[in-house]
């Protein structure tokens, strides 16, 4: 399925928001993230499924002072 993945056009075969995490290497990590605009919880990305053209945002925390 293609999704906008971060602003960037991508083919991924999920087809949940955790699937694609594992794809693209972030399956263990502590990052937020958002389905079409919207707040995902981590508890429920295994649960979300995708379809073709849904926009996702991965962001992962920073440090600093």
């Amino acid at each position: 399925m293609k999704i906008t993945l971060n602003g960037e056009v991508r083919e991924l075969a999920g087809p949940t928001v955790t699937d694609v995490l594992m794809q693209i290497g972030l399956g263990t990590a502590k990052v937020a993230t958002a389905l079409n605009g919207a707040f995902l919880p981590a508890g429920t990305r295994a649960t979300t499924n995708l379809k073709d053209g849904d926009a996702l945002e991965v962001v992962a925390p920073m440090q600093g002072g």
